[in-house]
C-alpha cells in the first residue's frame, strides 16, 4: 500500500479549550498594560502610502505631499484610521488553541499624525465576560483599551476594543454559516455595475463641507468596497499587518517556540500562521467558517474612509464605533452608508454632527453598524476644527 501524503489530509488549526484554569489566568492579568509588538511606529511616506493603498483610498490629503501642504494642515498626514498598522488595538493572549475573532473598536481621535511622527501604542487588558453563542457555544469576549502616543508623548488616538474567543471545534460542529454560496456566484452585468459603483467614489477633499450645510436626515453617498479578493488581502497586510508575519527560517524558529500559532498546509508542506484563515479556505473552515473571510481592522479602516472622504480636508473625525457582525467572505461586496442623525453645538463650542452608520453586503446583511460624530466648520460661527488641534 502506498504511503499517505500530506495531500491527502486537510488543513487543521490546533485546537484548544476554554477552561477554567485558562480563565484565571486572564483574570490574573486584569488591569494589566500587555507587552505588544508594533507594525508601523514610524508615519513615513513609504509607511501611509502602503497603508492607504491597502485601504483603497485615494484621498489626496493622505497621499500628495503639495496638495497637503495647502491644507490646514500644512503638511502630509496619515488617515485618521493609520494606527491600525501601528498596533491593531487587541492581541488574542492565552486560551492557546481557542480562535480569536476581532468584533470592534471604539475610537476617539484628538490629534493628527504627520508624515515623521513616531507613534507608540500601549494596551491595557480591562475585563473578560463569558458568553453563550450560537457560533460556538460558550465563547468569552475580551475588552480593551488602547492608547498612542506621538513622539512629544501627547494621545494621537484611543480605541476600546474586544474580540470574542471561541473553541474551533464547537463553532464547526454548529456550522451556522454553511449554507452561504461561496465564493458569491456573481454575473458579467452584476460585476460591471458594482465596479462602476466603485469608481464612482466621492472624495470631498479641499471643497468645505459646512455644518450649516448639512441637516439631519441627510444620507451620505454610499462608499463601495469589494468583490474582495485575495490581492486585496496582501496589499492591506503590506501596509496594516495586524500580526507579525514571517516567513522561512525565522518563522519556524517562531513556530517551534509556539506550535499553537501555525498550522501545516498540505498542499505544500510549509507551516502557515493562524492568520491565514483569511487568505486559505481550509485554514478557515476549521475555525468553524466557511470561506476565506476579512480582518475587522481592514472593514472599519474603510468605514473610516467613508468619513473622511465626506468631511472633506477641514471636518474632524471625532470619534467612530463599530461592530463587527458576521463575516465578510472574499468574494463578497460591501456597501457603506451613512445617515446623520443629529446636528447640535456642542460643549465645547463645536459645530457638531452624529451619524448612524451599517455597511451593507450582497445579502442585504448588516455587516457592520456603527456610528460616529464629525465635526464640521461653520461658515456664520467661524469656527475651524483642524487649526484647534494641529
Amino acid at each position: 500500500m502506498a504511503e499517505a501524503t500530506l495531500k491527502d489530509e486537510k488543513a487543521q488549526l490546533t485546537e484548544g479549550k476554554i477552561t477554567e484554569e485558562g480563565l484565571e489566568q486572564l483574570r490574573s492579568r486584569i488591569g494589566k498594560k500587555l507587552r505588544i509588538t508594533p507594525f508601523n511606529t514610524h508615519a513615513s511616506i513609504d509607511a501611509i502610502l502602503h497603508f492607504v493603498d491597502g485601504v483603497g483610498d485615494a484621498n489626496p490629503l493622505f497621499r500628495d505631499e503639495e496638495y497637503a501642504r495647502n491644507s490646514k494642515y500644512g503638511k502630509l498626514i496619515a488617515p485618521p484610521s493609520w494606527p491600525y498598522s501601528v498596533f491593531p488595538t487587541w492581541v488574542p493572549q492565552g486560551l492557546a488553541g481557542v480562535h480569536a475573532f476581532h468584533s470592534g473598536n471604539d475610537w476617539t481621535f484628538y490629534k493628527p499624525i504627520y508624515e515623521g511622527d513616531k507613534i507608540t501604542p500601549e494596551l491595557t487588558f480591562t475585563h473578560f465576560e463569558e458568553k453563550e453563542s450560537k457560533f460556538a457555544n460558550k465563547t468569552i469576549i475580551v475588552h480593551y483599551d488602547d492608547n498612542y502616543y506621538n513622539q512629544h508623548g501627547e494621545v494621537v488616538a484611543n480605541a476600546k476594543a474586544w474580540s470574542v474567543r471561541a473553541e474551533r471545534h464547537s463553532a464547526r460542529s454548529k456550522g451556522k454559516y454553511s449554507e452561504i454560496e461561496l465564493p458569491h456566484p456573481w454575473t458579467e452585468k452584476e460585476l460591471e455595475e458594482i465596479e462602476n459603483e466603485v469608481l464612482d467614489e466621492e472624495i470631498r477633499g479641499k471643497e468645505v463641507r459646512y455644518w450649516e450645510d448639512v441637516n439631519e436626515g441627510d444620507e451620505l453617498k454610499p462608499l463601495v468596497k469589494g468583490p474582495l479578493g485575495i490581492t486585496d488581502m496582501i496589499s492591506w497586510c503590506i501596509g496594516s499587518s495586524p500580526v507579525p508575519l514571517k516567513s522561512l527560517g525565522v518563522a519556524l524558529r517562531q513556530y517551534r517556540k509556539h506550535p499553537k500559532w501555525a498550522f501545516r498546509d498540505p498542499n505544500t508542506g510549509a507551516l502557515e500562521p493562524t492568520f491565514a484563515v483569511h487568505y486559505h479556505v481550509d485554514a478557515a473552515k476549521s475555525t468553524g467558517v466557511p470561506y476565506m473571510y476579512d480582518v475587522g481592522a481592514q472593514r472599519q479602516q474603510w468605514l473610516i474612509q467613508h468619513m473622511t472622504n465626506w468631511m472633506g480636508d477641514d471636518g474632524w473625525l471625532k470619534t467612530n464605533y463599530a461592530e463587527y457582525r458576521r463575516f465578510v467572505y472574499l468574494s463578497d461586496v460591501v456597501w457603506l452608508k451613512g445617515k446623520i442623525t443629529k446636528k447640535y453645538i456642542d460643549d465645547a463650542g463645536e459645530s457638531c454632527v452624529d451619524i448612524d452608520t451599517w455597511a451593507e453586503n450582497q445579502r442585504g446583511e448588516n455587516v457592520m453598524p456603527g456610528h460616529s460624530t464629525v465635526i464640521l466648520p461653520s461658515k456664520e460661527r467661524d469656527t475651524w476644527p483642524v487649526p484647534k488641534r494641529v
